[in-house]
């Protein structure tokens, strides 16, 4: 197993799942390294070099360890109910959505929803919603009026690796953007 493949898993077991290998999260979001690491171990191999690596090198800083690395959370992108204690921000005027050509229909009629997630996932910049919505076949960008959305009493979040957060987009603040082969 490379160690993509463990950042994956512990992506799920931090996120989704941690009772995938019998450990439990506080109500922030954190987990017992020692836990972490001995749950892993039973599928693979895995140590606390090879975490420390992962939480390095992630290139979406998805994962931070508290001061003295005995704790460790994923930054955003729960499906279990934890509170990742983000502090309300200001958005800047515009921010932006990526998701794929499946996708359109449903957020054309009903905005966008957090789903399965705890919030709804924005980028700071067109080229990385275009990144984000890659993943999901085709992808299809929305500019988000998130200026708007916070003078109307939207609130908004930051998650330490700079995604924006927020509970939902009304249909109202939403644009969709013309993508073509060289961008936008």
């Amino acid at each position: 197993m490379n160690l993509k493949d463990t950042s994956k898993f512990i992506s799920l077991i931090l996120r989704h799942k941690p009772e995938t290998i019998g450990i439990t999260l506080d109500e922030h979001g954190w987990a017992n390294v020692d836990e972490l690491i001995e749950g892993v171990s039973k599928t693979r191999i895995f140590n606390m070099e090879m975490l420390e690596e992962i939480v390095r090198t992630d290139e979406k800083q998805r994962y931070s360890f508290n001061e003295d690395k005995t704790l460790i959370r994923a930054n955003q992108g729960h499906s279990i109910p934890v509170d990742v204690e983000l502090e309300k921000k200001d958005p800047p005027k515009y921010l932006y959505h990526g998701t794929g050509e499946k996708y359109r229909e449903s957020i054309d009629n009903q905005g966008l929803i957090s789903k399965s997630r705890l919030y709804v996932h924005l980028s700071k910049d067109i080229e990385t919603a275009i990144k984000v919505g890659s993943r999901h076949g085709k992808p299809v960008v929305y500019k988000v009026s998130a200026g708007s959305m916070h003078d109307d009493g939207f609130d908004f979040y930051q998650s330490v690796n700079g995604v924006w957060l927020t509970l939902k987009v009304p249909t109202r603040y939403l644009k969709r953007e013309t993508i073509t082969e060289k961008g936008v």
